[in-house]
């Protein structure tokens, strides 16, 4: 897809979700405080970390981190976006302390280039949806035969997905669309998020048929009234293998919550929104791959 008309699609749809007030940002303070990952670079970290974590943990993490807060005292400074850009702004010198990424791999990374105190803890695995909003003309489908259907006849218009470049479920989506078969044929039709979430405001918003994001998403009660979803099968793309890791000099409070996030009660919100324990926690090296995977066909 050429870019100047990708990136034209995504301000357009920008635009609309903008005028409907559904886009994410801005900050609110209860236990612990969102912001937007340009702020949150820019902005002295003090006695609060800032955390920054992979969008499809917006709900999940929001919960998990007013849990914390009320339980220690201790506040947090949440900034959500896609991991490919905070693990750049991090080699840059962001001042994140806490890193919560949806793929293992750039956690990897930073640790090869001795950014982080360790190469981390799996903490969950994630899986893609199909979501349709209310009044799409598409069936909630998760092996996507209806999906290629409408492309044949016509009533798929634009899908939404996370920006492959550098959003891991927009990477995993583009690996389940190419599994089946549709990859070339829908390209022109995708409107990009610039992460997950955004990709699934762009999903339920009226503006597009819909999208494939994260079960994480589709599962809280904000997007879940809006609209449907099904599971794509996990041996249609690679695993989203979840690991969180601590930023070399990470203070008291974020060492803390990286503990915290271990603990029972907090994989029990995990399960909620969809996340499962990977049993082989030894890890995946980056370059292992996965035998669950079987590849496009």
């Amino acid at each position: 897809m050429p870019r100047a008309s990708s990136r034209r699609r995504l301000l357009r749809g920008t635009a609309g979700l903008a005028a409907a007030g559904l886009l994410a940002g801005g900050t609110s303070i209860i236990a612990a405080q969102s912001v937007r990952p340009a702020a949150a670079a820019s902005s002295g970290s003090g006695d609060i970390p800032t955390v920054a974590a992979a969008s499809d943990l917006k709900f999940a993490l929001e919960e998990l981190a007013a849990r914390f807060t009320g339980e220690t005292g201790r506040k947090l400074r949440l900034s959500f976006g896609s991991s490919g850009n905070f693990a750049r702004q991090i080699e840059q010198g962001a001042p994140y302390q806490l890193f919560l990424s949806a793929d293992e791999d750039m956690v990897f990374r930073l640790a090869d280039k001795g950014l982080t105190v360790d190469r981390g803890t799996l903490y969950a695995v994630g899986r893609i949806v199909l979501i349709v909003p209310r009044g799409s003309p598409l069936e909630t489908d998760g092996e996507l035969r209806d999906l290629a259907a409408a492309l044949a006849d016509g009533r798929l218009k634009r899908l939404a997905i996370a920006n492959p470049d550098h959003a891991p479920y927009g990477k995993r989506a583009e690996e389940a669309l190419r599994h089946a078969g549709l990859w070339d044929a829908i390209r022109p039709r995708l409107v990009l998020g610039e992460n997950v979430s955004q990709a699934a405001q762009f999903a339920t918003s009226g503006s597009t048929q819909g999208g494939i994001v994260a079960q994480s998403l589709a599962l809280s009660p904000q997007v879940a009234r809006n609209a449907s979803f099904a599971l794509i099968p996990a041996a249609w793309h690679q695993p989203l293998r979840q690991r969180m890791v601590l930023i070399a000099g990470a203070g008291e409070t974020a060492r803390a919550f990286h503990a915290w996030l271990q603990q029972p009660a907090a994989r029990e919100v995990l399960a909620r929104y969809g996340f499962s324990e990977d049993k082989e926690e030894g890890g995946r090296e980056k370059g292992a791959g996965s035998s669950r995977w079987t590849g496009t066909r």
